[in-house]
């Protein structure tokens, strides 16, 4: 920690801080394992399923459009992608207007899928927000908003030149 920040330092803020990234850690693995456990699913082919099934897509979304509203890397979006495809629920459509680009859409069978979880998913948002009062549950939204975009401009000032040298002095 450098002079500047040692001044910033503020034991309170940071315990705090620490404490809510922790338990959005621990919420996460919840997320994860109630939904593999619950309801057969990753939260990620949920999330995709989910997003293609959003009446004004329909038709697909590029692959890049899917990147950046789910907000997952471009590794982990193709991964998903071929179990998806390889389990025929999603498709990839050569676009009308790129005809290099690839569309992805949900096939009827993932169409039909997502429709068949609709009823197990209103249970799993109703058992896991039980006890959650409406406008805390906005209120939730909106402050998780913002957390996301504070994480989204986080700029950590000569952390790839830091890693690398670190990364030197260790084969050396």
């Amino acid at each position: 920690m450098n002079h500047t920040q040692q001044k910033n330092y503020d034991p309170a803020l940071y315990s705090i801080h620490n404490r809510l990234f922790f338990r959005l850690f621990q919420v996460g693995n919840a997320l994860d394992r109630q939904c593999f456990n619950q309801l057969g699913i990753s939260p990620v082919h949920w999330s995709v399923l989910g997003a293609l099934s959003r009446p004004h897509v329909k038709s697909g979304m590029s692959f890049s459009d899917l990147t950046e509203y789910l907000g997952v890397s471009r590794q982990n979006l193709t991964l998903i992608l071929k179990r998806l495809e390889r389990d025929g629920l999603i498709e990839r459509l050569i676009d009308d207007h790129d005809r290099r680009a690839k569309i992805i859409a949900l096939t009827e069978a993932g169409q039909q899928n997502w429709e068949s979880l609709q009823a197990q998913i209103f249970n799993f948002y109703h058992q896991a927000m039980d006890g959650i009062a409406f406008d805390d549950a906005a209120t939730l939204i909106h402050l998780l908003n913002k957390v996301n975009e504070g994480l989204n401009k986080i700029k950590i000032e000569n952390f790839n030149q830091k890693n690398m040298n670190s990364a030197q002095d260790k084969s050396d």
